[in-house]
């Protein structure tokens, strides 16, 4: 073999100085045109012999095949030579794409996000993980790149409203996180009518195309339905709409009967006292308490879960099923179960005097919460009474009820753990909940705010002793040699980023409220006491909102951090696997290392909690779509009403006044404000009034009037009410 075969190929290098300044500025913007008025300014050139000469040394650099000619007379650098003349980098990242068609990608390996132009998009939709080659930074401006490579799409379903014309058809997409309509050639429609909304399965974008091409894989039906927008919403957020018929099958086969033989293997809990607390128009109840006084003055509290993983095995139909979907999503009129209704609201249900299987958490206690032992397995329950949370709360504020000692003594114990809780440093975030009376075609008839009460807490508080301890069994034991724990499912929660809560500080300062940074002990005191002090204020969403923003996010994962915002070192989900495969997962490890078995593989429970948080991320998404939706709904009949409402934000655009009696968010374009011209002072979250001095300051209360309601677009419109001053 000759060595000139082995040598690698040079760089491309230019000799005459001129050329090369005139590549160098190419080379600096290599996805810009030019023709030669433009490049010879980039120059600094302006007399004529010399633009000639740029003229001339641009065909010159064409015919080398160095630059194209993309339209006439306008050139750019060609892609075969960017690595020759241009010191680039690449990365890896996610597309965080804008209804205007501009992206930012972000990016692990870079701590600034990188900005994308329109026209260097490649094709990418949101979300997409992509390839970014990075354009030479110039000074103090911001990033920018171009994508090179789509390495995975992250959604290939859309839903939106279908466009038919003679020949051809669009479908315009619900989500502004999609700003290309999708072609669809006639044949592809599937029966769909103009008007239609559809569920459209992304095909090809062939490369001088201007939209993507798509073929309809179902016809929701008609925009404005009720049925059509939930249905729009959950497929819309990539789940399913139905079981398939296989699963049905399978789980109608799974008979409501609890064996004699089963309940042999197992601890009995049939003649202890037992119930479940949850909301009133509940159906899977997926755990149970239950308490009784032990001889030597401890109460044995336990926390029965359904024990589903007894009837759906490993790689069933329904457990691959449970696992696509990963959760189940609570929308305003209904509940998409993760399992089939024949599991969620009945085998698995732990419904009143019905003999339950149920894995349990059994712990010892003392009358001041102390937990003396524990025990984890396998048990049988009859619960004695299913009660609504209204119940138990009426029973805490005093009135008779069924088993009163009993729930009472359960509330002592429970009150106990949550202030040993926030004593211990655990956060105590608050978000507000809309519930909404519907009529029997899903129209709100009123809507009204979830009050979280010491029934509430009650719960709750048992559940996170449960999966505290459950963590804690699991990831305190050392095995082997190496001394390390086995493989569990966490549910985890980060540090927060240090700037992040520097801005929060800074942001809350100016609303006149503090936050301390000096330590995590005065962190947590001083947002507990925030969370207090915004109570019923304006400005309590956007607070509430921009501290999560700021803290991270919750997430399943087998590497162990802890969890920040409950304080506890180990955390996981075990109580709920009706309704999350997470705490399916967990009750499986939980009984294979019970049985002394071997640990799991990290890595492929590792990529079981990337999938399912995500899917959590989702079911969330749908559910803030879902009430969004009835919140316009509810409005739609209140054009021209007045209304009492508190500014929750403030842009360029104008004031957005959240209206006090549905919590349902509008817009007051600035251009609306007609008795003076406004502008905006965003350090401080107001506007004023250039010629009166008229102040808007984020936390007002205002009175405002129904303009427009947009029931596709989640949008409404506002006018501020200058007729007497408002009291709060």
């Amino acid at each position: 073999m000759s060595k000139s075969k082995n040598r690698k190929p040079k760089k491309r290098t230019l000799k005459n100085s001129f050329i090369k300044q005139i590549v160098e500025v190419f080379a600096h913007n290599p996805h810009t045109t030019y023709n030669y008025k433009q490049l010879s300014r980039s120059l600094g050139i302006g007399d004529k012999a010399s633009r000639e000469l740029v003229h001339d040394m641009m065909y010159k650099l064409e015919e080398d095949n160095i630059i194209e000619q993309v339209h006439r007379g306008k050139f750019k650098l060609r892609e075969e030579h960017i690595q020759d003349f241009v010191k680039t980098k690449e990365i890896v990242g996610e597309v965080d794409l804008k209804k205007t068609g501009k992206a930012y990608i972000i990016s692990k390996e870079l701590e600034e996000d990188v900005f994308i132009a329109a026209n260097n998009t490649y094709h990418a939709f949101n979300g997409d993980t992509v390839k970014v080659r990075l354009f030479p930074k110039r000074g103090r401006r911001k990033i920018e790149g171009q994508i090179i490579e789509i390495l995975e799409r992250k959604k290939t379903q859309y839903v939106g409203r279908i466009e038919i014309s003679k020949k051809f058809a669009f479908m315009i997409p619900d989500k502004e996180s999609m700003p290309f309509d999708f072609f669809i050639p006639l044949e592809n429609i599937n029966k769909a009518q103009d008007g239609d909304k559809v569920l459209v399965r992304f095909v090809d974008w062939p490369e001088h195309s201007r939209n993507p091409f798509g073929e309809v894989i179902k016809v929701l039906g008609k925009p404005g339905d009720n049925n059509v927008e939930m249905l729009s919403i959950v497929a819309d957020n990539d789940f399913p709409l139905s079981f398939p018929k296989e699963v049905e099958r399978a789980a109608k086969k799974i008979e409501n009967k609890v064996r004699e033989e089963e309940i042999a293997k197992r601890k009995d809990y049939r003649d202890v006292f037992t119930c479940t607390i949850d909301p009133v128009d509940a159906k899977d109840f997926d755990d149970a308490l239950s308490l009784r006084k032990l001889d030597n003055g401890n109460w044995e509290v336990g926390i029965h879960i359904a024990d589903v993983t007894h009837y759906v095995t490993p790689n069933s139909v329904i457990d691959k099923e449970a696992y696509e979907r990963g959760t189940s999503i609570y929308l305003v009129d209904r509940t998409i179960p993760m399992l089939p209704e024949q599991l969620s609201n009945l085998v698995c249900s732990l419904r009143p005097n019905e003999e339950k299987l149920t894995f349990s958490a059994i712990f010892e206690m003392d009358d001041k919460a102390k937990v003396h032992k524990e025990w984890f397995g396998r048990t049988v329950i009859k619960s004695n009474r299913r009660y609504a949370y209204e119940e138990v709360q009426d029973i805490i504020e005093g009135a008779d009820g069924d088993y009163k000692e009993e729930i009472m003594k359960l509330y002592h114990l429970s009150s106990t753990l949550r202030e040993e809780r926030f004593r211990g440093g655990s956060i105590n975030f608050k978000s507000e909940e809309i519930r909404f009376d519907l009529d029997e075609n899903g129209k709100p008839l009123s809507a009204h705010l979830k009050i979280q009460k010491e029934a509430n807490w009650l719960v709750e508080d048992f559940m996170l002793l449960a999966n505290r301890k459950v963590a804690e069994f699991v990831g305190l034991k050392k095995y082997g040699k190496s001394q390390k724990p086995k493989t569990f499912v966490y549910r985890i929660h980060d540090v927060p980023n240090q700037e992040k809560l520097i801005q929060f500080s800074e942001f809350v300062r100016k609303l006149g409220y503090k936050v301390s940074l000096k330590s995590r002990k005065s962190l947590v005191h001083s947002m507990n006491k925030l969370f207090e002090d915004i109570a019923g204020k304006g400005e309590e969403k956007l607070i509430e909102t921009i501290s999560v923003r700021t803290m991270a996010k919750a997430v399943y994962s087998t590497q162990n951090i802890g969890h920040y915002g409950l304080s506890f070192k180990y955390y996981t989900h075990f109580t709920s696997p009706i309704r999350r495969y997470p705490d399916m997962m967990v009750h499986r490890l939980l009984q294979r290392y019970l049985d002394g078995k071997s640990e799991v593989s990290q890595d492929e429970y590792e990529e079981y909690c990337d999938h399912t948080s995500e899917m959590e991320r989702k079911a969330a998404q749908a559910e803030r779509e879902s009430i969004k939706y009835k919140q316009m709904e509810y409005m739609l009949d209140k054009i021209g009403r007045k209304f009492i409402g508190k500014i929750s934000g403030v842009s360029k655009w104008g004031l957005f006044v959240a209206i006090t009696e549905v919590k349902s968010e509008g817009l007051v374009a600035m251009q609306s404000l007609a008795d003076d011209y406004y502008y905006l002072d965003e350090d401080n979250y107001k506007i004023i009034g250039r010629r009166f001095g008229n102040e808007y300051r984020l936390g007002d209360t205002v009175k405002v009037i129904v303009k427009n309601v947009d029931l596709m677009k989640r949008q409404m419109d506002l006018n501020i009410v200058h007729e007497e001053e408002i009291e709060e």
